[in-house]
């Protein structure tokens, strides 16, 4: 769709008014209200210095080294494939969502869209396109607004909260049969590709599923998706929240990404070979996982709520096993057919960027692949049983991140370096906070 395509659209809608949506580094919509008239006719832009925020709102003290002193402006492009509806407003308002441009027209280093865009790139050098289909669990939960409260299920249908573990309970989801078929018809009114829904294990825990397609197209959904669940929500009196682990004695929640390789030409899986069996490519494409996942881990766990997922008891993954069909690895291979051969990565939680989590496991993929790295033996057990692995804490994970001199140059060193004091920032500020624990346990017994 061209811009004279995307204005003739906005007529025909009888759009008053666009909201220009930009993803920051957390995966929120940053970016601002624009008249349709206006949009038409005029270039937009937004400071940098969004794209380095944190997540408390606060910049880290190399913000002037990341972005300039001037904190100048950058150029938004909008995507007309992302031009979208917004269901939930009173009038008539559609959103876009737009690609950064640095003044001397190349796209942003620091926009996390970019970043997919760069390993899209590199994919394509090869001949080569990624198919994806993430899989984004949330919780709902009543509303909350004192943050020295627990969160807590939400009431139901029924009057009651949800008790007892509810895995793939079709009773427990038609609890909020209202806030369900609002969601699919919001979903609906926007393009969103989601299949299925059911109950996961935690209270009131959901997921929701993507059809498989296009990596770029995916992160979009993904992250309009998010924008579109806790809209719902509140139009029903309760949050929904896509912390990674919201609530101490409930199972955390991810962002599960199945991932495969097509030919650019012929649409064949480069997984597999013409006879079906599986083309070594694939084990190296693992082995890259494999090797990788450490420092990617900042990416795929970005807060510091994220590490409290990585515990033997909360279904999550905590070392770098795989397997087939073993949902206690971090990577799995689901069965299937050889055009869908393929690899699901368990490691990024519900909290992550969907550019930067898709971004950063085909990176690790690629660098797989290209340097032929072969993946160990297939986990057959309980991969819960072995020893944890993975980073447990922000800061390390950020050590190692800084480590990596391939990723770092797959992913954008400039990036990188940006991730990396934005989130160091985070994690101080976090820090700094005194816990409960620390009171209950500490202050008369140390």
């Amino acid at each position: 769709m061209s811009m004279e395509k995307i204005r003739d659209w906005l007529r025909e809608q009888r759009i008053t008014e666009v909201e220009c949506l930009v993803p920051d580094m957390t995966g929120n919509a940053r970016g601002k209200f624009i008249p349709a008239d206006k949009f038409i006719k005029e270039d937009s832009r937004l400071p940098e210095s969004i794209l380095v925020q944190t997540v408390t709102g606060d910049y880290t003290g190399i913000h002037s080294e990341l972005v300039g002193p001037m904190d100048g402006d950058m150029m938004l492009q909008p995507d007309p494939d992302t031009l979208r509806l917004v269901p939930w407003a009173e009038d008539p308002t559609a959103q876009i969502i737009h690609d950064c441009y640095t003044r001397e027209g190349e796209l942003h280093p620091l926009a996390t869209r970019s970043v997919l865009k760069r390993v899209l790139e590199l994919y394509q050098a090869e001949g080569w396109k990624p198919v994806v289909a993430p899989e984004v669990e949330f919780y709902l939960v009543q509303k909350n607004v004192d943050p020295d409260n627990e969160l807590e299920p939400p009431i139901g249908r029924s009057g009651r909260r949800e008790a007892g573990r509810q895995s793939y309970s079709i009773d427990a989801v038609n609890e909020f049969e209202p806030i369900v078929e609002e969601m699919y018809d919001f979903c609906e009114a926007q393009g969103l590709e989601v299949d299925t829904l059911i109950h996961e294990s935690g209270l009131a825990q959901m997921e929701i599923n993507f059809l498989h397609g296009e990596a770029l197209n995916l992160a979009d959904q993904a992250f309009v998706f998010k924008r579109t669940m806790r809209e719902t929500a509140l139009r029903h009196g309760i949050y929904a929240t896509f912390m990674a682990k919201p609530m101490e004695h409930e199972p955390g929640s991810a962002l599960h990404i199945h991932q495969s390789i097509v030919d650019s030409r012929t649409g064949k899986n480069i997984f597999s070979r013409d006879d079906g069996r599986e083309h070594e490519r694939f084990r190296h494409f693992i082995g890259g996982l494999q090797t990788y996942t450490p420092g990617a881990i900042a990416f795929f766990a970005p807060s510091v709520n994220s590490y409290r997922r990585f515990t033997p008891d909360v279904a999550a993954p905590i070392n770098l096993h795989w397997g087939f069909e073993n949902r206690t690895t971090g990577l799995r291979v689901p069965d299937s057919d050889a055009q869908a051969r393929r690899v699901e990565n368990r490691f990024p939680g519900a909290d992550a960027n969907p550019y930067l989590a898709i971004a950063v496991s085909l990176a690790c993929g690629y660098l797989g692949m290209k340097q032929n790295i072969e993946a160990s033996e297939p986990h057959d057990g309980d991969a819960f049983l072995e020893p944890i692995t993975v980073a447990r804490s922000l800061e390390e994970a950020l050590r190692l991140l800084e480590e990596d001199s391939d990723l770092k140059h797959v992913v954008g060193p400039q990036f990188v370096k940006a991730y990396c004091a934005v989130k160091r920032e985070e994690f101080e500020a976090f820090n700094k906070v005194i816990s409960s624990w620390e009171r209950e346990y500490l202050l008369l017994n140390v």
